[in-house]
């Protein structure tokens, strides 16, 4: 006598939820088990470059305070005066459009910039020095509330 199993419904997607999920876990548990910060898939070739940091800045152009804004001219001048001399192997410095919530929970949109850092993973105590002088030399020049800071393990190869 053999026995059928029908599933329907809940239970049939419970059923498929659990193996995807069976499937999925050997790969999603290697990973996090790695130094490596590329994807599992991308794990089988060799990893190229060398380990770097990237920093990622944003920096707001409207003051608090309702002072002008920063313009294109005052915020490339800071760039040569206040990040190029501890940067000078290169950066990158890209226009956008952002938005954040000041302390009153009033939305803000406003024209900002940010700024990419990439230097080498043995520099980063010396670096973060310089980046923290940055972030504050702004906010004082400025009249900012803050610049933003995001930090990352990278793979570079120039």
């Amino acid at each position: 006598m053999a026995l059928t199993l029908t599933l329907t419904g809940p239970r049939m997607a419970l059923a498929a939820t659990a193996a995807v999920l069976a499937i999925g876990a050997p790969t999603a548990y290697a990973a996090l088990d790695s130094d490596d910060p590329r994807p599992a898939a991308a794990q089988a070739t060799p990893p190229r470059g060398e380990p770097f940091v990237e920093t990622r800045l944003f920096f707001g152009t409207e003051r608090p305070d309702g002072g002008p804004d920063v313009t294109d001219k005052q915020f490339m001048k800071f760039i040569d005066d206040d990040v190029t001399p501890g940067f000078s192997d290169g950066l990158t410095v890209q226009q956008g459009r952002g938005q954040w919530k000041d302390s009153n929970g009033k939305i803000e949109r406003e024209r900002s910039y940010e700024l990419i850092l990439l230097y080498p993973t043995a520099e980063a105590k010396k670096r973060d020095v310089l980046i923290e002088e940055i972030r504050s030399d702004y906010e004082k020049k400025f009249a900012q509330d803050s610049v933003g800071r995001l930090d990352d393990r990278a793979r570079v190869d120039f």
